[in-house]
């Protein structure tokens, strides 16, 4: 069986890699390492297929030293320990250059299997990790090692790429392969900065497409049914899932309705009702609050219907309390008084609960003060009395700050009138 497209095209130069200028130009460090050959302890940091892999082959071929290659969902410390043992033999006389893909999967003990090796100088490490490596990879390897980051490719730059493995996939079959205007554009865009993602397609596109007078014309029908969907980079356990959700709850933090719309557009995408909704009800109570208190009820019930509808019903209740989230006015004071409350409590400035406030009726003898004196609020003018409700020993604290919005000061307003009236 052939090997996938892009292992047969992998580039075998640096200056034949697509993207990742930021590390590759002649001016960078990483260049001029693999350039020197002097290769230390690498860390490889980025989405699958942006080029990690690439790289770490060209510089496999660049040393003298033995490649082995491991992946960290498959491996044991058995096939650490078997590569290990081939050190100072005649199959690696000069060492050994490991190339770990996966890291991420690997325990700290298998880690920690490499530390001594990888301090002798007798293996060099290039590890690989779609996931952020100060969370993942046992800090005593982060620092023994240089990591860089890969960075998702651009469209733009996936382009010549695609028209290469056309020109490749013609000149390996021996057939006249044609594309209809656009479809090298259509591919790059729909593969979502992944070039892995990007040669599959192109394969695709050729195994899919018949031959007609000696010659194989792919269509922008062809293009798009083979590359639909691919555009997301989606992992719900991954780094990516993350940025997602994130950056969806702090576009409708900043209200900004469009930006919003388009991550929520990515997580329906995925698939990810479940997280759409949570951080959609959470934003509305952190971030509108008592701005617009009204719009909790309304976004539960949009997210209850949403829940009920399924996808694709889902993004219209969806989209209509992304909107509303995203242009309400906004206050965070809810959130910022619990929180203070909470930090109060967790340092144990709490005390006995005032007298007139407790579920008790009856006092022990030891009472300096018999009764509870609790003044009920609707007995008096405008539904409030002035009395202590707090413990002694916090009874001047102030958690809640009124917010600066119409809603807000309106309340303020009111009981500052109501207040000041009873002194």
């Amino acid at each position: 069986m052939n090997k996938p497209l892009a292992d047969r095209i992998r580039p075998t130069e640096l200056s034949q890699v697509v993207g990742q200028k930021h590390l590759l130009s002649p001016d960078k460090a990483l260049y001029n390492m693999i350039e020197n050959g002097d290769i230390p302890n690498l860390i490889f940091y980025g989405p699958s297929g942006v080029g990690k892999t690439t790289v770490a082959s060209i510089i496999a071929n660049k040393t003298k030293r033995a490649l082995r290659k491991l992946n960290g969902t498959s491996a044991s410390t058995k096939d650490i320990k078997e590569i290990v043992a081939e050190l100072d033999t005649f199959s690696a006389p000069n060492g050994i250059l490991l190339y770990l893909d996966e890291i991420q999967y690997f325990n700290k003990r298998q880690q920690q299997t490499l530390l001594e090796y990888i301090e002798n100088g007798k293996i060099t490490l290039i590890a690989s990790t779609t996931e952020n490596p100060y969370f993942y990879v046992y800090s005593a390897i982060l620092s023994r090692s240089t990591v860089f980051e890969f960075k998702q490719i651009e469209s733009k730059d996936i382009v010549p790429a695609v028209e290469r493995a056309f020109e490749f996939l013609q000149n390996e079959q021996g057939i006249a392969i044609e594309y209809e205007q656009g479809v090298c554009e259509r591919i790059a865009n729909g593969c979502g900065g992944d070039v892995r993602k990007a040669m599959n397609s192109v394969e695709n596109c050729v195994l899919a497409t018949p031959v007609t007078n000696s010659k194989k014309t792919i269509t922008l029908d062809i293009a798009g049914e083979l590359t639909q969907k691919s555009a997301m980079r989606y992992d719900r356990d991954g780094d990516e899932h993350y940025d997602i959700i994130s950056a969806f709850q702090k576009s409708m933090r900043g209200s900004d309705p469009d930006a919003a719309l388009h991550y929520l557009a990515r997580l329906l995408e995925a698939g990810d009702l479940p997280s759409a909704c949570r951080r959609l009800l959470v934003t509305a109570c952190e971030d509108v609050g008592l701005a617009y208190p009204q719009i909790i009820p309304i976004v539960k019930a949009a997210v209850d219907s949403a829940l009920m509808l399924g996808l694709p019903e889902a993004r219209i209740p969806l989209a209509d309390a992304v909107i509303l989230v995203a242009t309400s006015p906004k206050s965070n004071s809810g959130e910022a008084a619990i929180d203070a409350a909470l930090a109060d409590v967790r340092s144990g400035k709490i005390g006995p609960i005032p007298r007139q406030l407790q579920n008790k009726h009856y006092d022990g003898e030891d009472a300096a003060v018999k009764g509870q004196h609790y003044l009920y609020p609707h007995a008096f003018e405008n539904h409030w009395v002035e009395q202590q409700y707090l413990p002694d020993k916090i009874k001047n604290a102030r958690y809640y700050t009124y917010g600066e919005n119409k809603n807000e000061q309106t309340h303020k307003e009111y009981w500052q009138r109501i207040k000041d009236k009873n002194k």
